[in-house]
């Protein structure tokens, strides 16, 4: 923690006290902590959008692993319900172009490794905002559920895809 200090005044930086701590996290706490009995519940931050936890791959060993953060996540699917709304008069063939656009820009970010099912949970919430805004376009009832899959056979969303593997 000094040596961070230092580090950061050498190029004229500060670190802020009251948002900085030092956590005990990764795999040797983890170690300790199960085999004296404690709970091994770490704690957890977030940084750029990411919350960090202990958690454990697939082989069992443990690993500070990312997700997005659950506060980042409400306002990008209220930034996307935003501007689908902003947008539903446009024409199905480029609303859905530029909600693409969005989902794969949203995939390119937060698209690394542990994140998987955050990333699969945001297309299906855009999916489902997406039902929504079209049946909104008239009085009456634009898609029924099964008009909105075949409708997505035409157009379809871009798929969730991890970019960056930590590994």
């Amino acid at each position: 923690y000094k040596l961070l200090k230092e580090r950061m005044e050498k190029f004229g930086l500060q670190l802020e006290d009251s948002k900085s701590r030092l956590l005990q996290s990764g795999a040797y706490i983890a170690r300790a902590k199960q085999k004296s009995g404690e709970c091994i519940r770490l704690q957890t931050f977030d940084f750029l959008g990411f919350t960090f936890y202990c958690g454990r791959s697939r082989k069992g060993m443990p690993y500070i692993m990312p997700k997005t953060s659950s506060k980042k996540f409400r306002q990008k699917i209220r930034d996307i319900k935003v501007w689908l709304y902003a947008n539903r008069d446009q024409s199905l063939k480029k609303l859905i172009g530029m909600l693409n656009l969005k989902l794969i820009g949203h995939y390119r970010y937060y698209g690394i490794s542990f994140n998987g099912r955050m990333i699969s949970n945001y297309k299906q919430q855009v999916r489902e905002l997406l039902f929504k805004v079209l049946n909104r376009r008239s009085d009456r009832k634009s898609y029924t559920r099964e008009g909105f899959i075949e409708m997505l056979k035409y157009y379809p969303l871009a798929m969730p895809k991890i970019y960056v593997s930590l590994f």
